[in-house]
């Protein structure tokens, strides 16, 4: 006689172990043994059960078949079957019972810590109780499969990923078996990085009296948290968006934004020009410390201007007096005061003969001056 294959029970539950080819001539003696002790001996009238085994086992003649009921895991082993025919034709076969405890309690332990991309490591392991043949770990509902930075224990009880890659996020799942029973367990774990990818969307050149807003986005693991500058300088916004709710020309500048990851103590930033056009199509571009500065140049030029014009016109008080021309400036020297008020005569003014000094600036004189001794041959004499 044959069986199909061994047979596997559970602890507390039941198994039938049966042959697939019982003889088809007249049974005299059937027995089942356990080893070399009998369970149960049927004749043609009569069934005897051995008292081990009385209220755990039951019997059907018809197909030779034995149930075990509440199993233990004693129970494990070799099962014979013999049969011995009205003709004394004796015949056997032999199959095989394993029990296996319930798998129960199965759960993982993951890495408190947390975990920081291209920094940290990662342990998961395993625990449960039962009759254990196999562990099967998973992720995502796909095998997870060894590699440079994925490590199995010799028992298939734990996994090690180091460093972890933000690919390493997702739920893990493992899984004890048994031919009996089987339990899955399942951890999820969450790979912290950026902020990187910074980006500002939001219009370029607009017009003045309109809204404008500035939206900030980041890759990061958990959600970055965003702060603004305009023109280098802080501002209170600490949103992911950037609104002016009506634009004029002093909001022309630089918008940038700043994304924080909180966990991972990083920071990353995007900037954003913003240009706000006049009625004409003109941008006023420039800042108010911008203006302010032309303005402050303009103001020094003119002053200049207006000092140089203002010497050029009005020489000092104590100094000679000039007559101008186009190309020569003399003079005067005809007479002069002496320190009592009293007047010394040089010359005669109403005569061509008055001596005058070429004292033309920046440039040599065209034509020398008048000889000295033809204005003064005869000089008038001195009135006291």
């Amino acid at each position: 006689m044959q069986f199909s294959e061994p047979a596997n029970g559970a602890v507390g539950g039941s198994v039938v172990l049966a042959p697939d080819n019982p003889p088809s001539t007249s049974i005299d003696t059937i027995q089942w043994h356990f080893g070399t002790n009998i369970i149960l001996t049927a004749l043609s009238d009569s069934t005897i059960i051995a008292s081990a085994y009385r209220d755990r086992v039951s019997f059907d003649k018809n197909t030779l078949a034995l149930e075990l009921q509440n199993l233990r895991l004693e129970d494990s082993g070799i099962y014979r079957l013999t049969v011995v025919t009205s003709a004394g034709h004796q015949f056997s076969g032999e199959t095989s019972l394993q029990v296996f405890e319930i798998i129960t309690n199965v759960r993982l332990i993951g890495p408190e810590e947390s975990l920081i991309e291209g920094e940290s490591s990662a342990n998961i392991s395993s625990e449960g109780t039962g009759s254990i043949s196999s562990v099967q770990w998973m992720k995502d509902n796909s095998p997870l499969s060894p590699s440079n930075s994925i490590i199995f224990s010799s028992d298939n009880r734990s996994v090690s990923i180091s460093p972890v890659q933000r690919s390493d996020r997702g739920e893990y799942q493992c899984t004890y078996r048994n031919p009996v029973s089987s339990e899955t367990a399942k951890l999820c774990l969450i790979i912290n990085y950026g902020p990187e990818d910074v980006s500002i969307k939001g219009q370029v050149v607009v017009d003045l009296g309109v809204r404008v807003t500035l939206s900030c986005s980041a890759n990061s693991e958990p959600s970055a948290s965003f702060s603004w500058k305009f023109n280098g300088r802080d501002t209170d916004v600490t949103t992911d968006t950037f609104t002016i709710d009506q634009t004029d020309f002093t909001h022309s500048g630089d918008y940038e934004c700043t994304a924080w990851n909180s966990v991972t103590k990083r920071s990353a930033s995007q900037k954003h020009a913003l240009l706000v056009k006049g009625p004409g199509g003109g941008g006023a571009g420039l800042t108010s410390g911008a203006i302010a500065g032309i303005v402050i140049g303009v103001l020094v030029a003119v002053a200049g201007i207006c000092g140089l014009i203002f010497m050029l016109e009005n020489p000092t008080k104590c100094g000679p007096k000039f007559h101008h021309n186009d190309d020569l400036n003399y003079a005067d020297i005809s007479h002069f005061q002496k320190a009592g008020g009293e007047r010394v005569i040089l010359g005669n003014m109403s005569e061509p003969s008055t001596e005058y000094a070429e004292v033309k600036h920046g440039e040599k004189s065209r034509a020398p001056p008048p000889p000295y001794g033809s204005q003064v041959s005869n000089p008038p004499p001195v009135r006291r």
